[in-house]
């Protein structure tokens, strides 16, 4: 027999969006499902076609090949649709729940035939302190910080020596309740043992039946070289400990690094302000500056202007995707002394009267601070 077009199954036009697609499907595994149609051939069986056609008209891949080449040309690439319910439910379980909020049904949708999910520990957020030079270069630090761990007592089972938990009376052990309402049915994490299915009836007195302990950490972290204020390195499974024994969740450690005076960031380039003074400005200098990887001697070039600047290269911020770091910069602050002894007056105004730049009618820098 023939297969019918996957579009008509869904009822949506052939350009039909993303969106579409799904919101038809959703209707029409509401309608076939098997648990509104128990013991109904004619709807498992069309439950199951319409599940055919959301996966190939979902997946861009297998929708370009079916809207060339129709039916032929997937089975021509080895895919045969599904063959039971059975498959349908292990494949779209996590869409079920979407939909549905659990519903589950024939072939284990539901959390029943899929087993006790297991429950992971919450993430933990922190923050580290760095100095601007640790920020640039990298370092070793230790952490404190207090996480939920298993509890050593009984095992992280939350119950007193010799006992053990026993079937929650809520769910019978399912983990979830169902509503049925007609033909429609909904099934819900059981609100007593919260989807674990069993419940402790002796709890341990370490944990008081939690299975879980709040325990001090200290950790060293890596900090790699180039981090910036507010950035997150994630560390995997270092979270609190999930209950009844389930995996960690992840630590994310926010970096805080202190400002350096003498240091600001531009991107991964580092400038460093130097005040000069005006005779320094005109005639030239040299001085030692204080970079983050050791002085180094500059020479300043005469006629230097106000915000001029001297690039060393390769002596700024690494990237953290690695590859070169990024300059140091020396901005030059040429600083006109707001007193001068008389002497030093004596020599400005002799100067002021050799000046001789002009531009714009501007008497040039001596003739205007005199």
């Amino acid at each position: 027999m023939s297969q019918r077009d996957y579009y008509e199954v869904l009822g949506v036009a052939k350009g039909a969006t993303e969106q579409e697609i799904k919101k038809s499907y959703r209707k029409k595994a509401v309608q076939f499902h098997p648990d509104r149609n128990p013991g109904d051939k004619k709807a498992e069986a069309s439950f199951k076609e319409c599940a055919e056609a959301y996966e190939v008209l979902s997946d861009a891949k297998k929708k370009a090949i079916y809207d060339q080449y129709g039916h032929s040309g997937l089975s021509g690439r080895g895919y045969e649709g599904f063959q039971n319910v059975d498959d349908v439910f292990q494949n779209f379980g996590s869409i079920f729940e979407d939909f549905f909020g659990g519903f589950g049904g024939a072939g284990g949708a539901g959390m029943g035939g899929r087993g006790r999910r297991v429950r992971y520990g919450a993430d933990l957020k922190a923050r580290l302190k760095l100095s601007f030079k640790e920020s640039v270069f990298g370092c070793e630090k230790d952490l404190n910080f207090s996480k939920s761990v298993h509890c050593k007592a009984c095992d992280a089972s939350g119950c007193a020596p010799g006992t053990s938990k026993s079937a929650c009376g809520t769910c019978g052990g399912h983990g979830q309740v169902r509503t049925t309402q007609g033909f429609f049915s909904v099934a819900q994490t059981c609100p007593a043992c919260r989807g674990g299915g069993e419940v402790v009836s002796s709890p341990c007195k370490t944990c008081d039946g939690k299975s879980r302990v709040t325990d001090k950490k200290t950790m060293s972290v890596t900090v790699p070289a180039g981090v910036y204020d507010g950035i997150q390195l994630k560390l995997g499974g270092e979270g609190d400990e999930g209950p009844d024994g389930g995996p960690a969740g992840d630590l994310f450690v926010q970096m805080q690094v202190e400002e350096d005076p003498r240091y600001e960031r531009d991107g991964q380039d580092i400038i460093h302000r130097v005040a000069i003074g005006v005779a320094q400005a005109s005639l030239g200098a040299e001085l030692d500056i204080e970079t983050l990887d050791g002085d180094e001697k500059i020479k300043i070039q005469p006629g230097t202007q106000h915000g001029h600047h001297h690039k060393i290269s390769s002596k700024g911020m690494p990237s953290l995707r690695g590859g070169r770091r990024g300059d140091f910069i020396v901005l030059w602050n040429v600083v006109v002394p707001k007193k001068l002894s008389a002497k030093q007056r004596e020599l400005m105004e002799e100067f002021a009267k050799t000046e001789k730049v002009e531009v714009n009618g501007d008497r040039g820098f001596f003739g205007k601070f005199f």
